[in-house]
C-alpha cells in the first residue's frame, strides 16, 4: 500500500467511507501518555517504557547511547526534575531531541507493540489510522518481502458483525487475481488482533494526484481508467462487485501502474441473504455513489461500479466532483435527481468522445449505462485512439443489446417453428414472423450504423 497516502490505508472496514487524515503529531505530555497506554505492562516481553524509548531515540539517531544513558540516570534520581519513569520529558528538557521527535514515537510503539502480536512478520512503520481499522507497513519474514497489515480495532473484536465484514474483505480479495488489483496473502487472527496481510504498494494515490495537480490530462486519466476497467472486469466475472470505487481506492505504483484497493464493500452479486440484509441502506462514498445503491436496491451489479468509475474519471478530467451538496444527503440526491453537467462545459480542453463516455457510465438508468466493463473498454481504446466511442456516441447500440438482439430473433425464430401450422394458411402473414422481419431489420440497421461510425 502506500506509505505517502496513510488516509487510504485506514479505509475498508463496516460503512466507513469517510476520508481519513493524520493531524499533526501531539503535544509531549499527549505523546508519554500514550506511549505509557500502548506499553502497559511494564516489563512485559522483556522491555519497559523507559528501556523502549531509549532504544528507539538511538535507532533512529535522534540521540547516542551516552545521551539516553545520562538522561536515563537523571530520569532515575529524580536529579532531571521530572521524576521516574518519564525519559521522554528528560530528553526533551535536555535538548537531545525535540518535542515533535519524542511524538513520533507514539506510532512506532504502537507498531512495535502490534508486531510482537503478530508471529512472522516485523511491523517496520503504521501507514495510517481510522476509527475502523490500522494499517502497518510490514515486513513479512519468511519470504523477505514488504506487505501492507490492516488491523481491527480491539473495541471491534467483540461485535460479530465487524468482525465478520472484516474477513469477508480478506476473502472476496483472495477471489482476485490481477496486476491491477492489490493483492490479498492472509488474514486470521493473533492473540487479541485480527488481521489482514496485503500486497504494498509504494506510490500514491488518484485523490492525492487530484488535489495536487487538481486535474488529470485526458490521455493519462484514461490510461488509468481502462485499467480500473480491467481490474473491475477480472471481479465482475468473478461475480464481485466493488461498490466503492473512488480516487481514494485507486493506488498508483512509482511505475504508473494503477491497482484497485479495498474491497471492504465488496459482495458477491448471487449473495441474496446479503442484499435482502442491505435493503434500503447506502453502502458507498456519497460522492461516487451509484443511484440504485443510494436506493439500497438488491440487485445491485456491475452498472454500479461501472458508475462510481464514471464519477471518478468525471473527478479526475475535471478536477471537481460531478455533484456538490452541503451534506451527504444533499449530494446523493443529486446523483438521484440532478442532471449531470457535460464533462467537456466544464473542461472545454476535453474531447467530445471522453465526454460521452463519462455521460453514459454515469446514466441514472442501469438500462442506459454500459452493460459490462468489456464494452467500456471498446470505448475507451476507441477514444485513446482519437477515434470517436463507438458505443457511447448517438445512435448507436451497446454490444449488449446486440446480444439481447440475436438472442430475441433466435427466441422468435423457434417461437414461430413451434406455431408453423401444419397446413393451410400463409406464414408470412403470421404475427411471429412479421416479428422476426422487424428484429432481423433493427439487427441490420444497427450493426450497419456501428460500421460507419467506426
Amino acid at each position: 500500500m502506500s506509505e505517502t497516502s496513510p488516509q487510504q490505508h485506514a479505509q475498508g472496514a463496516p460503512g466507513d467511507t469517510r476520508p481519513v487524515t493524520v493531524g499533526d503529531p501531539p503535544s509531549v505530555a499527549d505523546s508519554e501518555q500514550a506511549i505509557k497506554e500502548a506499553t502497559k505492562g511494564g516489563s512485559k516481553g522483556g522491555t519497559n517504557l523507559d528501556t523502549l524509548v531509549g532504544r528507539m531515540v538511538v535507532e533512529q539517531g535522534l540521540a547516542t547511547e551516552e545521551e539516553v544513558q545520562h538522561a536515563l540516570q537523571s530520569s532515575k534520581d529524580g536529579s532531571g526534575g521530572v521524576g521516574q519513569l518519564s525519559l521522554a520529558h528528560v530528553l526533551v528538557d535536555r535538548q537531545f531531541v525535540t518535542k515533535r521527535q519524542i511524538a513520533r514515537l507514539r506510532q512506532m510503539i504502537e507498531a512495535e507493540r502490534s508486531g510482537q502480536q503478530i508471529p512472522g512478520y516485523k511491523i517496520l512503520s503504521k501507514l495510517g489510522a481510522g476509527a475502523m481499522a490500522t494499517v502497518y507497513k510490514s515486513r513479512q519474514l519468511s519470504l523477505d518481502r514488504l506487505v501492507a497489515i490492516k488491523v481491527l480495532p480491539q473495541k471491534f473484536t467483540s461485535n460479530p458483525q465487524f468482525v465478520e465484514r472484516f474477513y469477508a474483505e480478506g476473502r472476496a480479495a483472495a477471489q482476485l487475481n490481477h496486476p491491477n488489483i492489490v493483492q490479498a496473502f492472509d488474514v486470521g487472527k493473533a492473540n487479541e488482533y485480527h488481521y489482514f496481510v496485503m500486497e504494498y504498494v509504494e506510490g500514491t494515490t488518484v485523490y492525492d494526484d487530484i488535489m495536487h495537480k487538481k486535474r488529470y490530462k485526458e490521455s493519462e486519466a484514461i490510461d488509468i481508467a481502462m485499467q480500473m476497467a480491467e481490474a473491475l472486469h477480472h471481479a465482475h466475472e468473478r461475480g464481485l462487485i466493488h461498490r466503492d470505487v473512488k480516487p481514494k481506492n485507486i493506488m498508483l505504483t512509482t511505475d504508473g501502474v494503477a491497482k484497485l484497493a479495498d474491497m471492504g464493500l465488496a459482495r458477491a452479486v448471487s449473495d441474496k441473504d446479503a442484499a435482502e440484509a442491505e435493503a434500503g441502506k447506502a453502502f458507498g462514498t456519497p460522492y461516487y455513489i451509484s443511484p440504485e445503491q443510494i436506493r439500497g436496491e438488491t440487485t445491485v451489479g456491475p452498472p454500479a461500479d461501472i458508475y462510481s468509475l464514471g464519477a471518478t474519471l468525471y473527478h479526475m478530467v475535471t478536477g471537481s466532483v460531478p455533484f456538490e451538496g452541503k451534506n451527504p444527503s444533499a449530494v446523493m440526491h443529486k446523483h438521484l435527481k440532478a442532471d449531470l453537467v457535460p464533462p467537456d462545459h466544464v473542461n472545454p480542453k476535453l474531447s467530445a468522445g471522453i465526454s460521452e463516455i463519462i455521460e453514459m457510465m454515469m446514466a441514472k438508468s442501469v438500462r442506459k449505462r454500459y452493460a459490462s466493463c468489456a464494452d467500456l473498454l471498446l470505448d475507451l481504446k476507441d477514444v485513446r485512439a482519437g477515434n470517436k466511442p463507438a458505443i457511447a456516441h448517438k445512435g448507436v447500440v451497446s454490444a449488449a443489446a446486440f446480444e439481447d438482439i440475436v438472442a430475441a430473433e433466435a427466441q422468435a425464430h423457434a417461437e414461430l417453428a413451434e406455431a408453423q401450422p401444419k397446413s393451410g394458411g400463409s406464414p408470412f402473414t403470421h404475427p411471429l414472423f412479421i416479428l422476426v422481419v422487424a428484429v432481423a431489420a433493427l439487427s441490420l440497421a444497427a450493426n450497419l450504423v456501428l460500421v460507419l461510425v467506426r
